[in-house]
């Protein structure tokens, strides 16, 4: 039998460390000590693992992952063997964290090892209309993995003022503190809005990772109402 599908590059990956890209969309991790991931991301594994609902830990942090709707669900991974994560085939990127941390937006939170400490966020000035906004920050001595929907960026926040749409904002320097702040007012909003209602502010020693896309869009649709459209359609004009 002969196929590209037997091609060096579609074979496991054998580089004996314990986080490693299989491919850009694909991690690979060797177990031993446990390893944290989002629900759902395993994709293949190999030998005796067990996969279990990771609890809060604390009090604190379990209202802090009750109340947001930013914060990724995780699971425990155990065992023996080697395990394949991903999600919606997104460009993975591994980040060793040498006793420092990083702040993550928790749809881009793949995996990470168990031994680090982690905790849910929220992100100062986020009210109800931009959704109550969170982050997990991650810190220690470990490997962490991200996913990012497309090629990132990585804006250095130290020499000016960086503005960052929060849906597209991956990570950013544990020692930032972001501030949400909106560009709307209520002559755009009547008009329809611009789409870039809510953005983080970064300023200060650090960086943040943007990736080039706002997460996933809802096609247009109508719930049966007929030609009915919402405040833009209502004032019409441009």
């Amino acid at each position: 039998m002969r196929s590209d599908l037997f091609a060096q590059q579609h074979h496991e990956t054998t580089t004996g460390e314990r986080f490693a890209l299989q491919s850009s969309r694909m991690l690979k991790a060797t177990l031993g000590p446990d390893l944290l991931a989002l629900k759902g991301s395993m994709v293949a594994y190999q030998g005796q693992v067990s996969f279990q609902h990771e609890g809060a830990g604390s009090v604190g942090r379990f209202v802090r992952r009750l109340v947001t709707s930013e914060d990724a669900p995780l699971m425990r991974v155990a065992g023996q063997g080697e395990v394949f994560f991903a999600h919606n085939a997104e460009n993975v990127f591994l980040v060793a964290l040498e006793g420092d941390g990083i702040s993550i937006n928790g749809r881009n939170l793949l995996a990470f090892d168990a031994t680090l400490q982690w905790d849910v966020h929220r992100v100062k000035g986020a009210g109800v209309l931009s959704g109550g906004l969170f982050n997990t920050l991650i810190s220690g001595q470990g490997s962490v993995a991200l996913s990012c929907d497309g090629e990132p960026m990585l804006l250095d926040c130290s020499q000016q003022p960086t503005f960052v749409d929060v849906q597209a904002a991956v990570a950013w320097s544990a020692g930032l503190t972001p501030n949400v702040v909106s560009s709307m007012n209520m002559r755009s909003l009547l008009r329809g809005g611009t789409g870039e209602a809510f953005q983080y502010a970064f300023h200060g020693p650090g960086f943040v990772v943007v990736q080039p896309s706002e997460g996933p869009t809802v096609p247009p649709h109508d719930h049966g109402g007929g030609g009915g459209g919402g405040l833009g359609n209502l004032l019409g004009g441009d």
